[in-house]
């Protein structure tokens, strides 16, 4: 996987091919730094997913699934989520089936989707207060970078990448890619806020730490048993963000 960090001065450049996006410069040398999630934590899409987890086992004749039971049940690889619903693992042609569906029906649905509640207001404190942020995403990086500009939002990050890869994987090698291209930030002072078990993993496995938000893709049951501190709300995480990287 190729990432690429643009030069300075290049605000409003797209990546061709690579798996890296730098929106503003902000504040790389801070004393402390959020990695942020993108789906369900700062842009809150559940809706579109179980909307586009059902289309996908449908194709297969799978009965649809509640919310409740995504939360309880999603997990990373992908592929071991379908297998804890459908009590086996997808066949490699099931998985193509179920992926091409999942991402063409988000797609069309996500368009009315939005960014949780009080994100524009989080990400400006906690730039005014001399700190930096970047996004870590497994969503397609060449959807995700007009996604953010849209919200118009993109000049709070010093980075942005998304997946370039094929999807199902895990954020942890993802994770390491992205802090070595973020000149000046500490991994200790470090936190990642996420909606998932697997956000938590990839922090502990660049030493940093980790807060995660119920308002995503698990409930707090499933969170809890991470060890980290679990939050409802994004100005929670924040608060504990600052709180960690002290």
């Amino acid at each position: 996987m190729l990432w690429v960090l643009w030069p300075p001065g290049r605000l409003g450049d797209g990546v061709v091919g690579g798996g890296g996006y730098v929106a503003g410069m902000g504040k790389q040398g801070a004393a402390a730094h959020i990695v942020w999630d993108w789906n369900g934590t700062l842009f809150h899409d559940t809706d579109a997913v179980i909307g586009a987890t059902n289309a996908a086992f449908a194709e297969l004749g799978f009965e649809p699934i509640t919310l409740e039971q995504y939360r309880e049940l999603y997990c990373v690889p992908v592929p071991r989520f379908y297998e804890r619903l459908m009590g086996r693992l997808p066949t490699d042609a099931e998985w193509l089936v179920m992926d091409e569906t999942f991402h063409r029906y988000y797609a069309e649905h996500r368009l009315v989707c939005g960014l949780a509640e009080g994100v524009p207001g989080l990400l400006s404190d906690w730039g005014a207060a001399g700190h930096s942020q970047s996004i870590l995403s497994m969503y397609g990086h060449e959807e995700l970078v007009p996604l953010v500009r849209d919200f118009g939002i993109e000049a709070h990050f010093v980075r942005v990448d998304g997946r370039t890869g094929p999807s199902g994987g895990s954020k942890a090698e993802h994770m390491v890619r992205h802090l070595e291209a973020l000149v000046g930030v500490d991994p200790a002072r470090t936190v990642v806020i996420g909606d998932a078990a697997d956000d938590a993993l990839a922090a502990r496995h660049v030493g940093a730490r980790a807060v995660l938000y119920t308002g995503g893709s698990h409930g707090r049951a499933s969170l809890e048993v991470v060890g980290v501190p679990v939050v409802d709300t994004l100005t929670e995480a924040v608060a504990e963000a600052r709180r960690l990287a002290a």
